[in-house]
């Protein structure tokens, strides 16, 4: 625990000290986030729904996986649930571990927990007030392309698809 700078909605920002080996002890600053998940959700084998997501931190709409912040308290699973059902309308029969990761460990705490989501029924969007989603289901080798030729220059979105598609391709 360190002094907090900053409270905000989803987060704070924190000086902490810490001990550098040679150095002895620094400050540094620290976003603590309680975790995130992603959702990689496939309609079939061969074809992902993905979002086209705004976002104003770049001033551009991103193509990328869904995904959102746990609330306090809340299960990764149920997390990644609801945010699939949210940000793209449909619920899954099952949704499977995938791979967990830091996002940025230079700077947050965040771990971000993704799930592969099958056996797809669409209900229908419920995003809040302040998102501005657009659902886009690809192919998931047009997927594996648009993280390569720049379509999709999202890291989550870019980690998944990577370990989705090398483990897909290990066991087949």
């Amino acid at each position: 625990m360190g002094q907090e700078l900053l409270r905000a909605r989803r987060f704070t920002v924190e000086r902490r000290e810490y001990n550098v080996p040679g150095l002895g002890p620094v400050h540094g600053e620290l976003v603590v986030h309680p975790g995130a998940v992603g959702i990689l959700p496939m309609l079939s084998p061969d074809e992902v729904v993905l979002i086209r997501n705004y976002r104003f931190s770049v001033g551009r709409e991103l193509l990328e996986i869904p995904a959102g912040t746990l609330e306090p308290g809340e299960e990764p699973i149920a997390c990644a649930a609801r945010e699939l059902e949210e940000e793209t309308g449909y619920v899954a029969d099952s949704l499977e571990p995938l791979v967990q990761f830091y996002t940025t460990p230079g700077f947050t705490t965040e771990l971000m927990h993704v799930f592969v989501a099958t056996g797809l029924t669409h209900r229908g969007q419920k995003c809040e007030a302040t998102e501005q989603i657009r659902v886009a289901p690809m192919p998931l080798a047009e997927a594996m392309e648009a993280c390569l030729d720049g379509r999709i220059t999202d890291g989550k979105t870019i980690a998944t698809l990577g370990v989705y598609h090398y483990r897909r391709t290990r066991t087949t």
